[in-house]
């Protein structure tokens, strides 16, 4: 079998391929990183470093790149033999692959081939796979469009497995902890005979996608910024700070309020799992950097992300909020002058009142929500 994957980084290469090489894939990495697609090229395998006492290594075979930049083509006619299609690139970066995607079930079409193929966005965002059809969908016709909806699929995915930034000689050898997870939306997709071991198919995604997104992703975040206010470097570093820890604990308390209200699942067991997640966090084999996990602030402050989200949320169900409200207030004071949305977010805060730039970045309209974090940020900035 045969799955084309965008985006050849770390992600993509330590925990999807692992995957799918698990599943007897071949892979065909698409990306524009010049120096890993010839890499893979050449030598058709790479090594995944586990991090855990012994740091045992995999080996993935079975691998190609395609430049999608020097040959478009290539990947076009490679939907012609694929069995799924996977990313792994960044939710920003999707709108940007969408019309190869669209070319190439283009040439399925004209080839009349009616296999079922279902195209995977394993990305953190919540629809994101529905949100790449959306974008395919604006460069296909009438027949195109009919031809999609009759046999490709675009499962919503929920994944989640902790990547850190890195650096080794070899360009293609990842770390990445042990625990893994990739959850899959069956009911979107059009190869409904095609499952992945490894993968847990659900019924409802959405359960899932906002356990993890609020409790895997919130978390993450809050021990980044409250660490970077704090002048931590990493994250282990920063969940030696008693305070610290408490006040994840406490975000994720409210989050996890927010699960059981909202989808059912059961108190002591999402507890458990919560701390499951601090665990992971606190891996002594990942030196995780901070700047890796706070990176975009911008973008973590949106309407449907893994702040504003829940707190809009638990607002409407009358549950507790106040330690979220906190911490998005230090995210409008992250400074790294190495992250463009940073810079571009305290150049903004010097030029407009405080309200004015969180509407803008949160699309909250709520003034009783917009109030509780202009008083933690000036209490912050003071």
């Amino acid at each position: 079998m045969l799955d084309i994957h965008f985006g050849g980084g770390n992600i993509g290469r330590g925990f999807i391929g692992e995957v799918l090489h698990n599943n007897g894939f071949d892979i065909i990495f698409v990306d524009v990183n010049e120096k890993i697609i010839d890499e893979l090229n050449a030598r058709g395998s790479y090594e995944i470093e586990i991090a855990e006492e012994g740091k045992r290594t995999v080996a993935i075979d079975h691998v190609s790149g395609i430049n999608s930049k020097k040959d478009p083509q290539k990947v076009i006619d490679a939907f012609l033999k694929a069995d799924l299609v996977t990313t792994a690139i960044g939710p920003n970066i999707l709108p940007y692959i969408a019309e190869l995607i669209a070319k190439g079930i283009k040439i399925r079409k004209n080839n009349d081939i009616e296999k079922g193929l279902d195209i995977m966005a394993c990305e953190n965002m919540i629809g994101g796979s529905e949100f790449l059809k959306s974008e395919v969908v604006k460069y296909l016709d009438g027949d195109d469009v009919d031809y999609l909806d009759k046999f490709v699929g675009f499962p919503n995915a929920a994944v989640d497995r902790i990547v850190p930034m890195q650096h080794h000689e070899d360009i293609l050898r990842v770390t990445v902890e042990p625990y893994k997870e990739w959850v899959v939306d069956e009911t979107g997709m059009k190869n409904a005979a095609l499952r992945l071991e490894g993968v847990h198919y659900a019924a409802n995604l959405d359960p899932f996608i906002e356990r993890k997104l609020f409790t895997v992703n919130t978390g993450h975040a809050t021990v980044a910024y409250e660490g970077k206010l704090k002048g931590y470097q990493t994250i282990l570093e920063a969940l030696q700070d008693d305070e610290l820890k408490e006040q994840v604990l406490n975000v994720l308390s409210e989050t996890g309020s927010l699960m059981v209200a909202k989808w059912g699942f059961d108190k002591e067991e999402h507890q458990t799992y919560i701390h499951k997640i601090i665990s992971r966090f606190a891996n002594p084999y990942i030196v995780d950097e901070i700047t890796r996990v706070g990176r975009t602030p911008m973008r973590k402050l949106g309407f449907d992300e893994r702040f504003i989200r829940p707190i809009r949320s638990l607002s409407e169900k009358g549950l507790n909020y106040s330690h979220l409200i906190k911490t998005v207030a230090k995210i409008f004071v992250y400074d790294d002058s190495e992250d463009t949305e940073s810079v571009a977010l305290l150049a903004m805060l010097k030029e407009k009142p405080f309200q004015e730039v969180a509407k803008e970045v949160t699309g909250l309209t709520d003034e009783k929500l917009l109030a509780a974090i202009e008083k933690e940020y000036q209490a912050l900035v003071k």
